[in-house]
Parts: structure tokens; sequence; C-alpha cells
């Protein structure tokens, strides 16, 4: 794995939305941030010593992972139940792919229902709603 079949991965799941943030960080959203979406994975494109990926493990997966080497709390998310890891090898495609999977499903679950109702309105409809909320944000500043 690598950040560009990470990223092509990431975004084949529904409703993942990819921000730059913080310097040099991809952060995968489960829907827009501006509807109230929720990060739940984030490469480091600039990798040091808090790791090259960062996901949403969840309380029940949260310790079992840390018992494996090269994963560790991520940096500023550990109360939150994320994890980092040093390098994408720490984990095989498939077993990557699975817990980014479980991160994505860990998230969706806790998005607020206004959200996960628009996620359910026709792609076309989304969009716009979507749009004219970027839009308000802008103008308000945020």
């Amino acid at each position: 794995m690598n950040v560009e079949l990470l990223r092509a991965y990431l975004l084949s799941l529904p409703h993942v939305e990819e921000t730059v943030q913080w310097g040099d960080n991809l952060v995968f959203w489960v829907a827009d941030k501006a509807i109230g979406g929720k990060m739940f994975a984030l490469a480091n494109l600039s990798p040091d010593s808090r790791g090259v990926l960062s996901f949403a493990a969840g309380p029940e997966r949260y310790a079992e992972l840390l018992e494996i080497e090269g994963a560790h709390p991520a940096p500023y998310l550990a109360r939150a139940y994320w994890i980092a890891i040093e390098r994408y090898d720490v984990f095989s495609s498939k077993e990557l792919k699975n817990h980014l999977r479980n991160a994505y499903e860990f998230v969706y679950a806790k998005l607020p229902k206004r959200t996960r109702d628009v996620l359910g309105m026709p792609p076309a409809e989304r969009k716009k709603l979507i749009a004219a909320r970027k839009r308000l944000l802008v103008s308000q500043g945020k």
C-alpha cells in the first residue's frame, strides 16, 4: 500500500470527501464537512514521528491494534480511539483496507441524523444542498 493506492481505495467508499489540512495531510471524511461530515482517516504526506496514516479504530479495536508493532496512539486523536501507523507495511493491504473500512463504518454510525438524511438524498439534490451550505459558510467566514 502507498498513499496513491490508499487514496484511490478511500475515495471509492460511498460519500467520502478529501481535504488537505494542517500543512500536508490528506484528510478523508465520511460526508462533506460542510454538512456535518466527520473525518475517519488522515494520511501524512511528510512522514514523521506521527506516522504515515492515522485512522479511527473505535473503543473495541483500539487496544488490540496498539499491540501491533508499528502502531501507536494517534497524536491529538488518541482520546477518540484513533491509531497511527509508522509505515504502510504495518498491515497487509487487505488488512489495512479492512481496518479503514471499519473506521469508515464506525464514523458513519456516529453521523448526526440530519447528515445521514442529506446523504440519502438523490445525488443532484445533495450536491446542490452541499454547494449552498459551502457558500453560506464562506459568507460567514468559516
